[in-house]
């Protein structure tokens, strides 16, 4: 059964490494939002480091996962010390669970606060797209996904919760919040 891959990308206003408050309320809410997500029904798993490294994005080892890489309008830098980004990569059951994930408790409110903590590219922010059943996403997916919905529009390759697409390409209603979405 295919299962829908969500990889999410923002360009943060401060390095990860600054210590300022402001930085360390992401990382707290952070960590707070993946525990939580880590729990959500329908979850399936998300990429992390093989090695349990944190702060290092693109020498890390994400096995599975393939390497870290960034979508070309990112232009900040690239080392544990001047890294300015938040990028996400994880698997779901379905498109509502990944949804609710999104939009309800911790997650929601962090998103409240994006503004604080990112920059506004005008470039999409998330990208989904199905994958087959024991198919790993890997960050290139993620980040084909993002370029291609940024320069095409939403299609059966890369969508988001507002035109989304079933497996088999047709277009399904946009994801929204309530029982019947």
């Amino acid at each position: 059964m295919p299962r829908i891959a969500l990889y999410t990308f923002g360009v943060l206003k401060s390095p990860l490494a600054d210590a300022t408050p402001l930085m360390r309320a992401f990382y707290e809410t952070g960590a707070a939002v993946y525990r939580e997500i880590g729990r959500h029904p329908g979850y399936l798993a998300h990429a992390e480091p093989a090695g349990g490294e944190q702060g290092e994005l693109f020498g890390a080892d994400w096995g599975a996962w393939g390497d870290f890489t960034v979508p070309a309008w990112y232009g900040k830098g690239r080392t544990a010390e001047t890294t300015a980004l938040a990028a996400t990569l994880s698997l779901w059951t379905g498109l509502r669970p990944a949804f609710d994930a999104v939009y309800t408790g911790l997650h929601r409110q962090a998103l409240g606060r994006r503004h604080d903590w990112f920059e506004r590219s005008g470039h999409p922010s998330h990208v989904l797209w199905w994958v087959a059943d024991g198919v790993t996403p890997t960050w290139r997916d993620g980040v084909s996904g993002l370029e291609h919905l940024r320069d095409h529009g939403p299609s059966p390759r890369a969508f988001t919760f507002a035109r989304a697409f079933a497996p088999d390409g047709t277009p399904v209603a946009a994801v929204r919040s309530g029982p019947s979405a």
